[in-house]
């Protein structure tokens, strides 16, 4: 297991005044972090490549499409767009050393259509993350395919449609990750959708139903961690958190309201709680 930071919580880029954050999350005990990939200048996360080795963090990154790069877009050109989008990403992925690009790689965040997904979308989004797929594997670099709630997209919106989304895929870089916010939303049965993504699991981001410190809330804990447990994961395990620090961030994830002292002790509190359910389990 690794225990893992994502950056959203202090910024949505990853710049120089972030070094005293990053060595603050190694200083805590974090095994790595979380990259929010937005600035497609590779050279740039070269750099960034050599401080997190100095510092011995390993990471994996983290991004999203939008409207204008959209692979399930009725214009092919927001379609193409978003392919390219997401393949200049996994470079810069394979520029700072990251294992996974994970997200909603599938739609355009926040993107409604006022309906359900139609077959012609999902061949779209099948389509555009085969050749995505493709590029991942030749950068070295996993996809963690996330399904989010009902209210961030209409594309994949449960464990059921991502197993089913990768499996339609059916290329070994392509995989998924599962979130505890999302599931806490969409699942009936928080251990049978663990069961049901097993074979394609590799990462798992921690978020509090309030989008707080994990460990504090009503997220299901006890059948999450008993049920990874079960499926002998062993992949990332990595703390989701967002605050107020980015309005635009905060404004996009609905977060209104301060619900911990400081980032630090958020993720001081929160790794801490990962670590002692793990220990007793593996």
């Amino acid at each position: 297991m690794k225990f893992g930071m994502n950056l959203f919580l202090w910024a949505d880029d990853v710049r120089d005044d972030m070094l005293p954050v990053i060595e603050k999350l190694k200083e805590i005990g974090f095994d790595g972090v979380e990259l929010p990939i937005f600035d497609l200048d590779a050279k740039k996360w070269k750099t960034w490549a050599k401080r997190l080795d100095d510092l011995g963090l390993e990471r994996t990154a983290v991004t999203c499409c939008n409207e204008t790069a959209n692979p399930i877009s009725q214009d092919p050109t927001v379609r193409s767009r978003g392919i390219d989008l997401l393949k200049q990403t996994l470079d810069c992925c394979q520029a700072v050393g990251a294992y996974s690009l994970n997200g909603p790689l599938h739609s355009g965040l926040g993107v409604f259509s006022g309906k359900g997904p139609t077959p012609q979308e999902w061949d779209w989004a099948v389509a555009s993350l085969k050749t995505v797929s493709e590029h991942a594997g030749q950068c070295g670099v996993k996809l963690g395919i996330e399904f989010l709630n009902r209210f961030e997209t209409y594309f994949l919106t449960c464990t059921a449609d991502a197993v089913k989304f990768v499996e339609a895929v059916d290329h070994p870089n392509c995989c998924m990750m599962y979130d505890t916010f999302h599931a806490n939303i969409e699942e009936k049965d928080v251990a049978g959708a663990i069961r049901s993504c097993a074979d394609h699991l590799i990462h798992v981001h921690t978020s509090e139903n309030d989008r707080s410190t994990p460990g504090t809330g009503g997220i299901a804990w006890d059948t999450t961690f008993d049920t990874l447990k079960e499926v002998d994961y062993d992949g990332w395990m990595t703390i989701e958190a967002f605050g107020q620090s980015l309005g635009d961030l905060a404004a996009a994830t609905k977060i209104w309201r301060r619900m911990y002292e400081s980032e630090e002790q958020l993720a001081r509190d929160g790794l801490k709680f990962l670590k002692e359910e793990v220990a007793k389990r593996w």
